[in-house]
């Protein structure tokens, strides 16, 4: 998996939060909060959500990504 860029303290919110809700779904309940935003032409929420579901798939993992110091 590629960097992910972190936009701000809200995306890690939204994340642990539903995480806390969904348990293992939570990157489903991301990907389909970022479908609906798509449906009704929002962008940015979109990109929001999507960037979420990619952060979810990071914490849930394992193994160290990136560079290890």
């Amino acid at each position: 998996m590629s960097q992910l860029f972190v936009a701000s303290r809200a995306a890690l919110d939204d994340a642990s939060t539903l995480i806390a809700q969904f348990g293992e779904d939570a990157g489903f309940e991301a990907a389909a909060r970022a479908d609906r935003s798509r449906d009704l032409g929002n962008a940015i929420r979109f990109c929001h959500w999507r960037q979420i579901e990619r952060l979810i798939v990071l914490l849930e993992t394992d193994a160290a990504v990136g560079t290890v110091h």
